[in-house]
């Protein structure tokens, strides 16, 4: 199968819809600007996937699944750098360190994570290559995909509806000078929450998702929640920055409206 094209041709979704139905066995490799991703097969199935951009050893993915602590996964990278995930993973079953439950479930939430993230890829070019297999040094998985299809689908829908409200991630938010009647029933999220004290005219909301290391669709998704809210507007930043500073609210005007916001927040909960 001869597969290979431009994202704004053909979507993730519809890629692994094919892959899937066609039962192939290959790598997918998808390129956009600096970052490579590549998801393997295995008959159809998800069977790999890796991001250039991040570590996607073992010991890193059971550290992000809280299954070893920090100094774990230091002690392992530096003993045991020449292993194979393979070799790794029955040397951590024998000693004790984790089960092999542990060591699948880590891996099958990494890879989904991984999937997940690339169905917000819309620029970039992809080919599917039939002749190369997934890495033999890897530990096997087999992920039905099609509920991660499914899934898909429905993240693009609110994809572009998060893209119509939200054209540019170089826009900047404030605070709305008259927050409307939605601030009685607001609940901020964590994410919410951090966000928030970011929100300043002289920040971009890219600049706010890299502080807040959120990827497009989930600073979107705060940003959109806090618009539908009343709590913010959008606005065009001043006095642009450096480009990778992020600026924390400094004037008085701006610590009174944070201020002002989290007061309102705080009166809510105590008439409620």
């Amino acid at each position: 199968m001869a597969l290979k094209g431009n994202l704004r041709d053909f979507s993730v979704t519809q890629l692994f819809n094919l892959i899937n139905l066609a039962k192939k066995t290959g790598t997918l490799t998808i390129e956009r600007s600096s970052e490579v991703a590549r998801v393997n097969f295995r008959e159809g199935k998800l069977a790999y996937a890796q991001l250039s951009s991040e570590d996607n050893s073992l010991p890193a993915i059971l550290q992000r699944s809280k299954k070893i602590s920090h100094n774990q996964y230091q002690v392992i990278q530096s003993r045991a750098a020449n292993m194979t995930d393979k070799e790794l993973g029955l040397l951590l079953i024998n000693a004790g360190y984790i089960t092999q439950a542990d060591i699948l479930n880590s891996l099958q939430q990494y890879l989904i994570s991984v999937v997940r993230r690339l169905f917000t890829w819309v620029d970039g070019f992809f080919h599917f290559d039939a002749s190369l297999p997934p890495p033999d040094d890897r530990i096997p998985i087999r992920i039905d995909l099609e509920n991660l299809i499914i899934e898909g689908s429905r993240q693009i829908r609110e994809w572009e509806q998060l893209q119509e409200e939200i054209p540019s991630l170089e826009m900047s938010l404030k605070f709305a000078d008259r927050p409307d009647a939605n601030m009685r029933k607001l609940n901020l999220s964590v994410e919410e929450w951090r966000v928030v004290k970011f929100i300043n005219p002289k920040n971009t909301i890219k600049q706010i998702a890299e502080a807040t290391k959120m990827n497009d669709l989930e600073i979107r998704r705060v940003v959109f929640s806090l618009l539908q809210a009343g709590v913010v507007e959008l606005t065009r930043p001043t006095d642009m920055p450096v480009v990778g500073i992020i600026n924390r609210i400094t004037t008085p005007q701006e610590r009174e409206a944070q201020v002002s916001l989290v007061n309102r927040l705080i009166n809510r909960i105590r008439v409620a």
